[in-house]
């Protein structure tokens, strides 16, 4: 990654579990400088604690800035003489947004809007935008407010030339164990003696590791073109599957109880729409969606107009590959947050 040598990297929201394991990749580099910015000084201050104990060594390459992105003056502090940013900052929990639709509006869309005006001003080589699988088809306040934070990142990289700012847009499904995943819940009721809690057996969701989704930013950030929204290529399987998976782990006798769907949540979630499959790129881990860089005289391209159609098709937690409860498991042991987990119980058993 010779490209980020004495380099500076700001993440937006980076003490959360998708900012950790991006500045955690980083760390290994020769980056000079990585700058997290967010609104919760007590996770600034346990991070900035938790580094100088574990590496001290690269501790001193890591600086805070507090701020919100909703207050683009705050952004605009933390963003001089930034090279690279990953935007990270969002409301995510899709049941809060569900209640609270305009508080997802001012970080999702205005944060939005905020971090890249101020990249855009301050000369940042290249801005990554976090999306999720729930932009695609949004039906809930979370979803929609990603979708137009996408339409927000692909609109302003037509804006500033690719040489000055490149702006590209990752999408991701469900990462295992991360701020929000239903795991450590799981793993919690099970520390208590409860009943794993589901919303509905047959529900789907795309499942990936922190490790996995930190490898799409690379590339994104390597070999993306400004416009672009790239798509993180993953298995799924059903949340009852997931649930008997974690239940087998540790080992639990617990019963698994139904509670019903909540507020905004959808059957099966989508990666790739159709209407995006149509200039998608298949490029074998990911998938590449190309801006429609054309202004908005149609008739000027009306002879470049083709009949063919791509052959791809909907990408969604349905139609990929299903995992059986093995798979899972196999999947879960690799995470280090499971692994730490188990050590805890066995532990605590033996008190």
């Amino acid at each position: 990654m010779s490209q980020f040598t004495g380099k500076t990297l700001l993440i937006t929201g980076g003490t959360g579990s998708f900012g950790n394991a991006v500045l955690k990749r980083f760390l290994e580099t020769d980056i000079s400088e990585i700058r997290i910015f967010s609104r919760d000084e007590k996770k600034q201050d346990d991070m900035r604690h938790e580094f100088q104990v574990k590496a001290p060594e690269v501790a001193g390459k890591i600086r805070f800035y507090l701020g919100d992105v909703r207050d683009l003056a705050s952004v605009k502090n933390a963003m001089h003489g930034v090279d690279y940013v990953f935007h990270a900052a969002a409301l995510k929990q899709v049941p809060s947004c569900e209640f609270f639709p305009v508080e997802a509006v001012k970080t999702n869309i205005l944060g939005t809007e905020n971090v890249l005006t101020a990249a855009i001003e301050a000369g940042v080589k290249q801005v990554i935008c976090l999306s999720t699988d729930k932009a695609a088809y949004p039906v809930n306040a979370m979803g929609t407010s990603k979708a137009m934070m996408e339409k927000i990142a692909v609109a302003k990289s037509r804006t500033v030339n690719p040489e000055h700012t490149k702006i590209c847009v990752t999408r991701y499904g469900n990462v295992l164990c991360s701020r929000g995943s239903v795991v450590p819940l799981w793993i919690e009721q099970i520390k208590q003696g409860n009943a794993l809690t589901i919303t509905e057996p047959s529900m789907t969701r795309f499942v990936m590791t922190l490790e996995e989704a930190v490898d799409l930013v690379l590339f994104a950030f390597e070999e993306g073109k400004s416009g672009d929204i790239l798509v993180q290529k993953a298995p799924a399987c059903t949340i009852e599957v997931l649930a008997k998976a974690v239940s087998e782990i540790f080992v639990s006798k617990q019963d698994i109880r139904i509670i019903g769907i909540r507020h905004g949540e959808k059957m099966y979630e989508t990666l790739l729409t159709n209407e995006e499959c149509a200039n998608a790129i298949d490029l074998g881990d990911f998938y590449r969606v190309p801006s429609d860089n054309r202004n908005l005289n149609y008739d000027k391209y009306f002879k470049d107009g083709s009949t063919n159609r791509n052959l791809l098709t909907e990408f969604n937690s349905n139609n990929t590959d299903l995992m059986d409860v093995e798979q899972v498991k196999r999947k879960l042991l690799e995470l280090d947050e499971i692994q730490t987990a188990i050590r805890d119980m066995v532990a605590d058993e033996e008190m």
